[in-house]
């Protein structure tokens, strides 16, 4: 595979999965909490529908949230990698500007995924925070009949 092929792998691949999966994750955490807000708990006779219900599209919030670091660092390795590449095939003095650039820019990729993964984790956290509020409200409802 061509330099700028696994250059572009990362640019484009990597970091575009997770501008992707920084989408799906708000998109989803949207949804929630309006499903939350419209939800009617007088209508559930059941704990475990309400849990079904209430937990929908949580674990693949969480999910980005663990794996988006690893999807980063996947990116970063990639471009590391190259960086050595490059290094291995100049016969020519090395510039060590250069190199520090392309190290640099590699840590992009980590970056993204951090970026990504901290909201989606406190997005899942809240979530399950309300899920479990709403729960206990449909507890004491339940008591109360």
């Amino acid at each position: 595979m061509p330099i700028e092929q696994l250059k572009d792998v990362v640019d484009y691949g990597i970091i575009g999965l997770l501008i992707f999966l920084s989408f799906l994750t708000f998109a989803y955490a949207i949804e929630r909490v309006l499903f939350y807000r419209s939800v009617k708990l007088e209508e559930y006779t059941h704990k475990l529908a309400l849990e079904i219900d209430l937990t929908k599209r949580l674990p693949t919030i969480a999910s980005i949230g663990v794996n988006a670091p690893y999807i980063g660092l996947l990116g970063t390795v990639i471009a590391i990698i190259l960086t050595f590449y490059i290094i291995g095939d100049q016969h020519a003095d090395i510039d060590p500007g250069e190199i520090m650039k392309h190290l640099a820019l590699a840590l992009k990729a980590t970056a993204a995924g951090l970026v990504v993964a901290i909201p989606a984790t406190v997005i899942y956290n809240a979530l399950l925070t309300k899920v479990d509020i709403l729960i206990s409200k449909w507890e004491i409802m339940q008591d109360e009949k």
